[in-house]
């Protein structure tokens, strides 16, 4: 499908248009997350490449909706959100939960005759690989605590009470959607995988990101980095250049 982007839906952003760019690259949030949290990137890459930043209803400007927290019923509302935009060859990137998300969104484009050039899966181990977690059934103090642990949000502002009544429904919505999802069997994606991952990483292994190259019939590689969950945020700049040169070489 081609058409042209509107620029009106309520779930893109688009920081640093590139309407000269060969290529797209959607990314989506983890758990918690919301589009702003990749604007650098988008910075960065511009204007080789065209960022879309997903924005998740229930947080920032879309507080007020409702939030999804069923990792297909996201997928399915995406989907049609980013078919205009795939007038160009797109790719995705997805940060834990926003990884699973990916993928899920990738076996839809496919499933519609639109193939990604890539997939990059980041800090989240592959569909197949099931752990049972119930963080999102935490009372808030819980909740704190693992965002805490896993060093994802700002830490200072756990403290601010306004700040947490605005943002743990939307965390909370987002761990059960991560939580829950559960990977249904089927076929591989013609799509090629990039797994990235921390090598300390509580909440996926280096094999269970290794794991990701079982999804896929169009090739796969896995590159690991020093660092637990967030490792993006200290190792973004090594991040970028490889997305950068994986999308040059195929535009």
């Amino acid at each position: 499908m081609t058409a042209n982007p509107t620029g009106t839906s309520l779930w893109i952003r688009q920081f640093h248009p590139a309407p000269t760019a060969a290529t797209r690259l959607v990314c989506l949030p983890h758990a918690g997350g919301s589009a702003s949290y990749y604007f650098p990137v988008s910075k960065a890459l511009s204007p080789t490449v065209d960022v879309l930043a997903v924005q998740y209803p229930g947080r920032q400007d879309r507080r007020n909706e409702k939030c999804i927290d069923n990792i297909a019923e996201l997928a399915d509302a995406l989907v049609p959100e980013l078919l205009p935009y795939t007038d160009k060859p797109v790719a995705l990137f997805g940060h834990s939960m926003g990884a699973t998300l990916s993928f899920e969104i990738a076996l839809r484009l496919e499933q519609k005759g639109v193939q990604p050039v890539a997939l990059f899966a980041s800090g989240r181990r592959a569909p197949s690989c099931h752990r049972d977690e119930s963080v999102h059934l935490r009372d808030d103090d819980g909740l704190i605590a693992e965002m805490k642990a896993l060093s994802g949000t700002d830490t200072s502002l756990l403290g601010d009470d306004e700040i947490l009544r605005m943002v743990l429904p939307s965390i909370r919505s987002d761990y059960k959607a991560a939580e829950t999802y559960r990977y249904t069997p089927g076929p591989r994606l013609a799509t090629p995988i990039h797994a990235h991952v921390g090598d300390d990483d509580p909440k996926a292994t280096v094999e269970e990101a290794r794991a990701w190259g079982e999804h896929t019939t169009g090739g796969f590689d896995l590159q690991v980095y020093p660092g637990g969950h967030f490792y993006l945020n200290d190792q973004a700049p090594r991040v970028i250049a490889s997305i950068r040169d994986v999308l040059t070489a195929k535009s």
